[in-house]
């Protein structure tokens, strides 16, 4: 694959990971959101929410 194609591969996926961050940031209280990328692409997103119980 040309390294054109790539670049504008990775570029596509951008975008969409984004908002699936933004939404996971708007959305999440006490947590932590994990990105996992291999070739300088994102290729994974965890989201790790945490609720706190009363005392």
């Amino acid at each position: 694959m040309d390294h054109d194609k790539k670049h504008r591969e990775r570029d596509g996926a951008l975008p969409e990971a984004i908002a699936i961050i933004s939404d996971a940031l708007s959305r999440l209280r006490y947590g932590a959101i994990q990105l996992t990328v291999h070739d300088g692409r994102v290729m994974q997103i965890d989201v790790t929410e945490r609720r706190r119980l009363p005392d």
